[in-house]
């Protein structure tokens, strides 16, 4: 009698421990999935313009012997320095954002317009180097325009 009871007992504990045991598995096995990569951005494709190359010439520090004009004209304006010097450090940006990274190439070419702009509207040094440096966004600012 005691072999008819174990019989009986198993056989309604085995449906039972398959049900327990059916959602453990589920569990265990949902948990166990690879989440898949995101897919790739799409890169915009790098625009290449021609540049001129890069003419260095010799500016003029002494005196014009046309007195205090230039100044008088500056003083006129309530402008400091004028800004056509700066037009090495304009070209120095376009040319160090050829051979920048990614992010660092669309400050430079920004900071590079910037500048051409501020440049031919007579802005002074320092109004044009702050306008380079914000366009900048921390990328590295060339000599030339120190």
């Amino acid at each position: 009698m005691n072999q008819a009871l174990e019989s009986k007992l198993r056989t309604l504990l085995t449906p039972v421990a398959l049900g327990l045991s059916l959602p453990l598995a589920f569990t265990v096995y949902s948990g166990c999935k690879k989440e898949e990569p995101p897919p790739p951005l799409p890169s915009a494709a790098p625009v290449s313009t021609p540049s001129a190359p890069l003419v260095l010439g010799v500016e003029d520090a002494g005196d014009d012997g046309d007195g205090d004009a230039g100044d008088a004209d500056a003083d006129a304006k309530g402008k400091g320095q004028p800004a056509a010097s700066l037009k090495a450090c304009c070209a120095a940006l376009a040319q160090n954002a050829a051979s920048a990274p990614p992010p660092t190439s669309l400050y430079m070419m920004q900071a590079a317009a910037a500048c051409n702009a501020a440049v031919a509207q007579g802005k002074d040094k320092s109004s044009v180097i702050g306008i380079v440096s914000g366009a900048l966004k921390g990328a590295g600012m060339p000599a030339a325009c120190r």
